[in-house]
């Protein structure tokens, strides 16, 4: 795992008028916090902070250098993100909750399931379930996890117990989970029938009007 590093800066307003001006200088308000350690208030940069998450995913762990007394000196923390607040409309990230960690420790992370291959002919693949929650090495946290379903036949389901992990990492979701479902896919006729029932036997009521 390649090592990530972000200087950020602590912050000392707050609210949303001070988180709006943190954004508008193109920082990201975020809390830092862990077991034993009082929360921090900082600001990362938006840009480096969103390439970290495009190119390494939620699960990696941040070497953070904070420049606590502006005078260059950096105190370094690793953090996990744990929580990413994204603005609904316009697309870019509002807050940032960040977990320290530390070597060797392990964490509960979710973890995004992606389906690869082709089922056999004439089936339909459904995803049931899109991440799985397990517990690994803050260093060895995976960024994804891949299932596939190559030649899968009609009537094959796959459950969070069958995704393969890697070494060290444990289940932490219902080994019992559906994750996907191989189904037989409909054919022409039967989708062309269902379009053509559509709406059948609805019959549109006139509006009453008053005898004069």
């Amino acid at each position: 795992m390649s090592e990530v590093r972000l200087t950020v800066e602590p912050r000392t307003e707050f609210g949303k008028g001070a988180a709006r001006r943190t954004r508008r200088a193109g920082k990201i308000p975020a809390v830092l916090y862990g077991p034993g350690s009082d929360p921090r208030h900082l600001a990362l940069p938006a840009i480096e902070f969103a390439r970290v998450l495009r190119e390494h995913g939620q699960n990696t762990v941040i070497t953070l250098d904070i420049d606590s007394n502006g005078n260059g000196e950096k105190a370094s923390e690793m953090a996990l993100p744990r929580a990413v607040a994204v603005h609904p409309l316009k697309n870019y990230i509002e807050h940032v909750d960040l977990l320290i960690v530390k070597r060797g420790e392990k964490v509960v992370v979710d973890v995004p399931v992606v389906l690869t291959g082709q089922s056999g002919p004439g089936t339909l693949v459904t995803q049931e379930l899109d991440a799985i929650q397990v517990q690994a090495e803050a260093l060895s946290l995976p960024d994804q996890l891949e299932v596939s379903v190559e030649g899968a036949t009609a009537g094959t389901q796959i459950t969070a117990a069958q995704v393969a992990l890697p070494a060290g990492a444990e289940l932490v979701s219902d080994p019992e989970l559906l994750i996907a479902v191989v189904s037989e896919a409909p054919s022409e006729a039967a989708m062309e029938a269902t379009v053509d029932t559509e709406g059948a036997g609805v019959v549109e009521e006139k509006p009453e009007t008053e005898e004069q």
